[in-house]
This record gives C-alpha cells, structure tokens and sequence, in this order.
C-alpha cells in the first residue's frame, strides 16, 4: 500500500512540475494587461485535462467455490477529466463534471477495474492577480468495474476537492493542480455463471478515492469590476478681485453604496477637508490658479488599491483680477462748427471697483477749459476741418484711461461756380442771296453782346453758328468737288462763315479785343449764330456741348455790302441796253 502512495504522490509531483516549467515560459513572454484577472474574472470555466485515480478501499468477492477473497482497487492512471462552470458572480459558479478512468489491464483473471463519473455542483473560486484557488464539491453518479471483473454498475458518488489555476491572460489558464476526495458506493450483486460458464464475481463496494488532475481552463464570457469611480471639479465664482472668496466643490459619480469614500480638494490658497473647500485669495497674485479634485473608494483604511476605485484626478481654474482700470467715454456737441466757435465737451468716466476719477483734457488744436466730466473746446486759432479731442481719466491707483472724440470745423463755403451764359441768337434765314451777312436786326443783338463784354472786362464771348440741312449737303458737296480738283475755289460752311462775321462785327464795329471773342459751329439743324457769354472761370466746353471750334486762318470775314447798291447796277445795265 506504502508503494501504491509513493508512487501516487511523485507522479503528481512530476506533473505540477512541468506545468509550473511551461507557466514561468508563458510567463516571461506574456504581455502584462492593464486590467488583472482578478479585477475582471471569467464568466464561463471550461477545464479539460489529464486525471489520475487511486481507491483506497478493497471488495469482498464471492468465488465460484464459494470462498470470499478481498480484492483491493489499482491505481488508475489512464484517466481523462472535464467540466464547465457558470460563475454567478465572482466567486461562486454552477459546475459540470465528468471524469473517465480506463480499465487497468484486461486479461482474466487478474485484478482490474475502471470508473466513469459524470455530476454537477458548486464552485467556489477567489480571483487573483496570477493564481486562482478554487474548491468544488460534486454530487456524481458512478458507472463502475472491478476490481475482479464485476460487471459495470452504475451507482451514487460525492467528489470534495480543490485546487489553484495560474492565469496567463483573461482568456487561459493552466491548472496547476486539482486534488479530490471521491466517494462512490457500487452493488454488483451475488456472483453467478454466464452462459458461457464464465463465473462472473460479484460484491458490494463502497470506495473512497484520491484523484489528481491538471491540464488547461479556457475562459469565456467576464464579470466586469463595478463602475469607475469619477470625480468632478468645479469653483464658483470663476474670475475675482484679491479678497473675494472663491467655493470649491468636488461631485463624487459611480461610487458603490457600501464603499467609504475619500475626497482631497488641493491648491493654491484652499483650506478645508471634503467635496467642499474655501479658497483664500488674499495672498494669491494675479492671474490664473488651479484647485485639483481626488477621489478613491474602499473599505475604510483600504480606499483606491482597485483600479476602478481611485477617480482620475480634476481640475477647476478661477481668475484673481486685478483692480480693473476706469473707461471712459468722451462726446463733443455740436460735432461740427464754423471757425471761432465752441463747443461742449462731455466724458463719462467709470470705475469697476468705483474709485474716485480726475479729468483731464486736450486738443489736437484750439484750446479746452474746464475740468470734472465737462469742458468747452474753443475753435479760435484753430485750422478748418477735423479737431481730435482726448478726454482723460486717472484713479487713485494710478490706473488711466482716455477716448477721443472729433469736432470738425467747417471752412468758408466756396464762391458759386461761375457758367456760360446764353444771349441773344441771330437768324440768318431772311437774306437768301447772302445768307451769311449780318444784317441790321443782327448787329442790334450783336451790339447788346459788345455790350455785356464791356460791363465785363474779365469775361468773354463765344460765336457759335449753324446751317440747316440742305446747306450741309451743299457743303458736302462742295468739298467732294474740291477734292476732285474740278473747281479751286475755297470751301467753307456757312456755319462757320456767319460766326467769323459776327466775330468780325464786334471786333471791327463795336472795337472788342478779339481775342476775347471765339467763334465754333454747332451741330444744330438751324440758320443761325447763338452768343454765348463766358464769366471768369466758366468752362463753356463743360456748360454747352456739342461745338466745334472754327480755323480762323481759313475761314475769313466777309465785307457787309448793301443789297440794294447791288440791285441799282442791274436796272443801270438794262438801261444802257
């Protein structure tokens, strides 16, 4: 019996050495997840592996001669085992098992025996970072043989045991070792003669076994850790001057109901424990500070050791201002004034942390008398156009501010702008035999324009003459002809024609400087000569449109001779005849 343990006892050591060489070499090369089996264990546990069983018990086996001979049970050692749990939580799961041991030899009649197992039970399991110890107990139904060649009998069994996984990642282990105490209780009944003759041997047996297993656990399915603590910062108010209080707060999410939790508000200026502490910002310098929110959950005096136990550490920020320099708003009325004139100046100084104000005043040009939030600006001395007026502004801080207004002062209104003007017009249509001769009633008109220009040293006459259609078309005509070279005689519009006489009329008559007078044909349909009178500083080309100005080197005055001499040297002709 000594022996039979002996030998049990090394080949489970020499199988929980080798599968403690092959965890160290999946060990080494194993990456470290950042989240530990322990923290999120498996849902499901699959085992399958190699079984080794050794009863401890013998049977009292009836002979053929009626002789009642003990026969012990051998050691199995060709046995297979599984099973499947269903964890309810993290520790307790629902089991599965099964488990089959060969028959140790065949031949008769030497002793033999083999047993199948199948049964269901609890687990109990506590998750570690690398090891998971475990213990199960397993109510089993046994189909067994032997150990003298009794029939296989199924029968009630227990199995109590336990064992320790080392986890290589969230999804396989390696069972170390998984050490059992198997009862089974077997009736074979009487011995009795098959019709062969073979006697076979019958008994009743109640065993209690020592079975040894270890092979691979697969994990499927995980019970998640409970939800990750959170922590929110926040200070009230945002932005302060020194010495104004500042409240922080630290909001506590996810926490579970029967964990203690801690909270730690740090910084610049905070005093108190808790979500709630007073932040000091009497000493603080201007600028922007930072309060930091903590938070961790747990068993009193074991707070944050799980990952989802220790908040991600917040911030908050709040401003200390300093005191806020005074504005000021500055207006001048009227805006706009004719040289020395005043106006009204007004500045609408304010301080945030109403501080007392001086003001003070200058301009771009002028001057500015006054003092307090009104003064008035004097334009004497000053240029036209725009006046910058600064209005200023200082508190008992030395902190300054100014705006600046504008009045404009407007420059004398310019002299109206001087424009030809229309006279009287000259008709030309009356005398068909000189159509281009200035008669009587046009050197009354003629006479009123040397007139005008006398009363107006400094101005000057324009004479603008034109022809109707038909006349155009001679003209044209004409030109055409000269251009043909059919006749030599000089050719010119009569347009043209009747501004140079008039031009001459006032020139020679009336004794106007000519180079006062300018003459230009008009694009009109007419058989007439417009005078038009040009002040000092009118542009006559801007005012009247439309003119040409006529070449005096080839146009030439025509002598104003009388019809009627014209009319006696014809009836002196028919006389003579």
């Amino acid at each position: 019996m000594q022996s039979r343990v002996l030998k049990t006892v090394s080949r489970v050591l020499a199988l929980a050495g080798l599968a403690a060489v092959s965890v160290s070499l999946v060990a080494q090369t194993a990456p470290k997840p950042s989240m530990t089996y322990a923290d999120a264990p498996s849902r499901w546990d699959i085992f399958a592996g190699y079984s080794y069983l050794n009863p401890q018990d013998t049977v009292q086996v009836v002979k053929a001669d009626g002789t009642i001979v003990p026969y012990w049970f051998r050691a199995d050692n060709r046995g297979a085992i599984a099973s499947g749990t269903y964890f309810f939580n993290k520790y307790v799961g629902a089991q599965v098992e099964l488990a089959s041991h060969a028959e140790t030899v065949n031949d008769y009649p030497s002793n033999n025996n083999a047993l199948f197992t199948a049964g269901a039970g609890l687990e109990f399991r506590d998750p570690m970072a690398r090891f998971t110890p475990f213990a199960h107990g397993v109510i089993d139904a046994e189909r067994g043989m032997g150990p003298f060649h009794e029939p296989y009998k199924w029968g009630p069994g227990l199995t109590a045991g336990g064992g320790f996984d080392f986890e290589l990642s969230h999804h396989i282990a390696i069972r170390i070792a998984q050490v059992d105490y198997e009862y089974f209780h077997i009736n074979h009944g009487p011995g009795a003669f098959n019709s062969n003759g073979r006697f076979i041997p019958g008994g009743r047996v109640n065993v209690n076994a020592l079975r040894l297993s270890a092979g691979i656990v697969f994990h499927k399915g995980s019970i998640l850790p409970p939800p990750q603590l959170t922590v929110a910062c926040a200070v009230n108010p945002t932005s302060v001057f020194p010495g104004d209080p500042v409240t922080a707060t630290a909001t506590v999410g996810s926490q579970e109901p029967k964990s203690n939790v801690v909270v730690a508000i740090t910084g610049d200026g905070v005093s108190g424990n808790g979500a709630t502490a007073t932040v000091n910002t009497a000493e603080l310098q201007p600028g922007q500070h930072t309060v930091t929110c903590n938070a961790k959950e747990g068993k009193t005096g074991h707070e944050g050791l799980k990952p989802w136990q220790l908040a991600q550490a917040t911030t908050a920020s709040f401003t200390v201002k300093e005191f806020e320099p005074p504005t000021v708003s500055c207006s001048v009325n009227p805006t706009t004034i004719k040289p020395g004139d005043s106006a009204t100046i007004t500045a609408t100084g304010m301080s945030p942390q109403n501080r007392p104000l001086t003001y003070t005043y200058s301009a771009s040009a002028g001057s500015v008398n006054g003092s307090g939030n009104s003064a008035t600006f004097a334009s004497t001395g000053a240029p036209t156009g725009p006046v910058t007026i600064t209005c200023n502004v200082s508190d008992d801080k030395a902190h300054n501010a100014s705006a600046n207004t504008t009045v404009t002062i407007e420059a004398p209104a310019p002299p109206p702008q001087p424009h030809a003007q229309a006279l009287c017009s000259i008709t030309f249509s009356k005398d068909k035999a000189r159509p281009g001769r200035v008669d009587n009633e046009a050197k009354a008109c003629l006479d009123e324009v040397a007139l005008d220009l006398q009363r107006q040293s400094d101005a000057k006459a324009v004479v603008v003459g034109q022809m109707n259609a038909k006349e155009k078309a001679k003209f044209e005509k004409d030109q055409k002809m000269a251009s043909r070279g059919k006749h030599h005689k000089d050719v010119s519009s009569l347009a043209a024609q009747r501004a140079v006489n008039a031009k001459d009329y006032l020139a020679t008559d009336k004794g106007i400087d000519p180079s006062r007078i300018s003459v230009a044909t008009g694009s009109g349909d007419d058989q007439k000569v417009e005078n038009y009178l040009v002040p000092s500083g009118a542009d006559f080309n801007t005012d009247v449109q439309g003119t040409t100005p006529v070449d005096e080197s080839t146009v030439k005055a025509q002598k104003r001779k009388p019809l009627a001499e014209r009319h006696h040297h014809h009836a002196a002709k028919k006389a003579a005849k």
